[in-house]
């Protein structure tokens, strides 16, 4: 039978040099903001993969390794390929969770945390003030075109990790670490004025309920609360998402380039 004719012009090197290219691009892509949502059909990030594995064939043939002569030498190139683009993308899922941090953060000193709803981004249940920070976020990504910085540090990730030369693991293991402080660091830095708001809140309560004990504060606590943080979350988001961006283009950026 006459087989697919162009797949009968590949050579063993270049389907394994697809494949390599494929391994790292696609495990990138399965969790990168945005594309890597839950929400997201695998059918279009699986598309998207192949597409993207396609373009940089070209560019990246030269500084591929020779096909391995046996099938335990492929299985370990493919899987360190792997992991290196799932290090990368993790890298950017965590700078997204610096949101998710703020959310709940926020939710706590507001009132908001026992308003629960499904978080499609994170997969599971989580308060509602996340859920939408995280939403902005992403939505901030792509319509300020910072999802640019995402796919230059594909290209750039040859460059720094060469594939069929051993990963530095050490520098793994600090880029996961740092990436996981600044994320949390952030989220708290984000929620700063709400920290704020909540201490002299509940101070000036304090306050209230000794200098009049039999009033009932706790009574107007909540409404108060939750109508301030409101109030506050509306004048601030706009400089929060503006203050992601920033952090998320300089984690970025360097990489990228």
């Amino acid at each position: 039978m006459p087989g697919i004719p162009v797949l009968d012009q590949l050579g063993p090197q270049q389907i394994f040099a697809f494949l390599l290219i494929f391994s790292r691009i696609g495990a990138m892509l399965m969790v990168f903001p945005g594309v890597g949502e839950g929400f997201v059909s695998a059918r279009f990030r699986l598309g998207l993969a192949l597409a993207v594995s396609f373009v940089m064939l070209g560019p990246l043939s030269g500084r591929l390794p020779a096909l391995p002569s046996d099938g335990g030498g492929l299985f370990l190139l493919l899987a360190v390929e792997a992991l290196i683009g799932l290090a990368i993308g993790v890298a950017a899922r965590l700078l997204l969770t610096a949101l998710n941090v703020a959310g709940n953060i926020i939710a706590m000193q507001t009132g908001l945390g026992f308003a629960i709803n499904v978080d499609p981004t994170q997969g599971s249940h989580g308060a509602i003030v996340s859920t939408f920070l995280v939403t902005l976020g992403i939505v901030m990504i792509f319509v300020t075109g910072a999802y640019q910085l995402l796919f230059g540090a594909i290209g750039r990730s040859y460059e720094l990790f060469q594939p069929g030369v051993a990963p530095p693991v050490a520098d793994f293991l600090e880029l996961v670490v740092r990436f996981v402080s600044s994320s949390f660091l952030l989220g708290v830095e984000l929620t700063a004025p709400f920290l704020v708001l909540s201490l002299v809140f509940y101070a000036g309560l304090g306050v209230v309920s000794k200098l009049m004990p039999q009033f009932q504060v706790f009574f107007i606590a909540m409404p108060l609360s939750i109508m301030a943080g409101f109030g506050l979350l509306m004048v601030l988001v706009g400089v929060m998402m503006q203050i992601f961006l920033d952090r998320f283009a300089d984690a970025f950026s360097a990489f990228a380039r």
